[in-house]
């Protein structure tokens, strides 16, 4: 059976122990067709195994890897650009030839790999850099040459390893308008990073692991839940108490800056209870709170 174009990749179920150490623990979630999907969590959490049990590098106790609804094969995992978060390249070899050798080693002829090897050299900012050996390069720009090496063969879905790691600034957004083209071209694309509003900027949707388990999985707005319904407040004078009395079902916090509150509509509209905060005191802001990614994060791992 031939792999569609644009699979999806679906992790099921997984579980993996080392010796008394369990690594992973029922670790189940899916990447769909022109998806990003942030992988987050705390080191030892189990990202980087999940992903080398994806490669076929680890085995899983139990489990399986899907690739278009089917359990992945060798033949498929070739197919997938990986690029893990220790280096994997060559470093002596000179970026251009270690490239080309690359895109060959995966059945592209020589004028294709050197197609592809200007293709990405350029693109990600490095193409004077291909007569370089790659010790020679400063972090960033190896962590560009990883990625185009986990680029070379139009792989069917793609792999990443903290790829943001010691990258500076414009690095990141080489790197990150790369991953979004990939995404837009129906490749799923799976990363893990501590970079957490990056991801946040980045992922469609995210998925949270903690201690071998999978806690929280969805989109940002998903994992806002609730926290939709909290408003910030910000009123000329003091919110009288009898406004609290008269309002029982929406919860008001004052916040350490003075005049400041955090509102909880609960089941409320807006509208409606800006208009009683409004005949109470003169309000100068309300406006919807969304908290970041770093913020539900933390709330997620104490639970």
């Amino acid at each position: 059976m031939s792999t569609p174009a644009h699979p999806s990749l679906d992790v099921i179920d997984l579980h993996k122990s080392f010796g008394s150490l369990t690594a992973l623990n029922g670790v189940t979630f899916s990447v769909r067709p022109g998806e990003i999907f942030g992988f987050v969590g705390s080191n030892g959490a189990g990202k980087t195994t999940t992903m080398r049990i994806i490669l076929g590098v680890l085995q899983a106790d139990s489990g399986e890897v899907h690739c278009a609804g089917t359990p992945i094969t060798t033949a498929v995992r070739k197919r997938i650009g990986y690029m893990p978060e220790e280096r994997g390249l060559y470093p002596k070899m000179k970026v251009g030839d270690q490239l080309a050798y690359l895109a060959r080693l995966h059945g592209c002829s020589t004028a294709e790999a050197t197609e592809l090897t200007q293709k990405w050299t350029e693109r990600l900012g490095i193409a004077d850099r291909r007569d370089d050996v790659v010790e020679k390069l400063s972090l960033g720009n190896q962590q560009r040459v990883q990625l185009a090496a986990a680029l070379m063969h139009n792989p069917l879905v793609l792999v990443l390893d903290e790829p943001f790691s010691g990258l500076d600034p414009i690095a990141v957004d080489v790197m990150s308008s790369v991953l979004t083209e990939i995404a837009d071209s129906g490749v799923p694309v799976l990363f893990s990073s501590h970079q957490l509003d990056l991801v946040e900027q980045l992922s469609t949707r995210v998925g949270i692991i903690k201690a071998g388990q999978m806690i929280a999985v969805g989109t940002v707005d998903d994992l806002r839940g609730n926290a939709h319904r909290q408003f910030l407040l910000r009123t000329a004078t003091p919110l009288p108490d009898s406004w609290h009395s008269a309002t029982p079902e929406v919860a008001v916090t004052a916040l350490p800056e003075p005049l400041h509150y955090l509102v909880d509509l609960g089941d409320q509209l807006p509208e409606r209870v800006l208009t009683d905060i409004v005949s109470s005191t003169p309000v100068i802001e309300f406006t919807q709170r969304r908290p970041r990614l770093s913020e539900l994060y933390k709330e997620v791992i104490s639970q």
